[in-house]
């Protein structure tokens, strides 16, 4: 298989590609990284992979047709897995315009090109070809705190401009499956935690945040629950879809975890306790502090994900404890990496590029 990955220098995208790359899997023979490396784009996701001849970076933008046809061909592609998003709910209602330009209008594009290289290949080939579109549960808009979980027959109501654009991409995928045959798959996933996560999420927010001596900002009463799922558990299940899923269909991906926020937070501020305490000897908790609510913010999601696990026998293989165990290990020793990223990011806002 050679595979287009875009948006893969994300934070998901990055441990999908890591994750391929260094299980040696037999099935891949070649991995083009397709990523425009706007804010959350980080090349050093990736740094340890460059000697690796089955890795290939472009940095680019899926909405560039003659840059997306020409990688189709060149790299005579089978698959492609479309992680390529902006995805930050709070920029998302700052600023709603990127978010359509890239996950909507983009996403358009890149079905575009994928349609007509596909309907161009031998029958064999043809066939097998795949496009996997990576979502988020956000589209199903939000849950009070007895109703059932999502399930992929959940109507969308999506209830911020980043979930809108979100929805909107989900749907051009199904209609150019519809109408055009074109093979696709799409996942729906919850909220994501590990290695590498963009710093001004949640939760490497406060483990940074809390070794910094800074405030760990809690919105409204805290109580907002989401479902929290290992990245590396995503990788590996959006790898079993894009083989082994039927064509058309929707996967949900849930870690089976559903937490509220001021859980997370002190749960994170108790490992901190135990593995790097503050000088003055107090627990991280003293630092939280509750905030003005997100507007509009979702209540509660959760991801039922029985259809995955009973069509291709997936199930998460790190419980929240052991993954944000692993989590708080890596950001306690990989502090540079996040020095690095917050330097450049304030760097660029005050160049007015953020």
């Amino acid at each position: 298989m050679n595979l287009l990955v875009t948006g893969g220098c994300g934070f998901i995208g990055s441990n999908f590609i890591r994750q391929r790359l260094t299980e040696s899997d037999p099935l891949l023979t070649k991995l083009v990284n397709l990523d425009q490396l706007t804010y959350a784009g980080n090349p050093s996701n990736l740094a340890d992979l460059a000697g690796d001849t089955r890795y290939v970076f472009v940095q680019g933008d899926i909405g560039d047709p003659v840059l997306v046809a020409r990688l189709l061909a060149e790299h005579a592609i089978d698959a492609v897995v479309n992680f390529a998003a902006e995805s930050h709910v709070d920029r998302s209602i700052d600023s709603p315009e990127p978010f359509i330009q890239t996950n909507v209008v983009g996403t358009l594009r890149l079905l575009n090109n994928a349609r007509l290289y596909w309907s161009k290949l031998p029958e064999p080939r043809k066939n097998a070809f795949r496009l996997l579109h990576v979502s988020t549960d956000e589209v199903y808009g939000t849950l009070a705190p007895g109703d059932p979980a999502f399930t992929e027959e959940t109507p969308f109501a999506p209830n911020s401009p980043y979930a809108a654009s979100k929805a909107a991409s989900d749907h051009l995928v199904r209609a150019y499956h519809h109408t055009y045959g074109l093979p696709v798959l799409t996942t729906n996933c919850s909220n994501n935690y590990g290695p590498y996560h963009f710093p001004e999420k949640l939760i490497p927010l406060v483990i940074l945040n809390a070794l910094e001596g800074k405030s760990l900002p809690v919105y409204g009463d805290g109580q907002q629950i989401r479902d929290w799922l290992y990245v590396e558990d995503h990788a590996a299940a959006i790898w079993l879809v894009l083989r082994q899923g039927r064509v058309g269909e929707t996967y949900n991906i849930g870690g089976l975890s559903e937490k509220p926020n001021i859980e997370i937070v002190r749960t994170i501020c108790a490992l901190l306790d135990r593995k790097s305490p503050r000088s003055d000897h107090q627990s991280y908790a003293v630092q939280i502090t509750y905030v003005t609510d997100r507007p509009g913010h979702d209540r509660r999601y959760a991801i039922n994900c029985t259809k995955l696990q009973r069509e291709l026998g997936w199930n998460p293989c790190e419980s929240f404890s052991t993954g944000l165990e692993k989590t708080v290990d890596w950001y306690l020793t990989h502090r540079e990496w996040a020095a690095d990223i917050t330097a450049r990011k304030y760097a660029r806002e005050r160049l007015g590029t953020g």
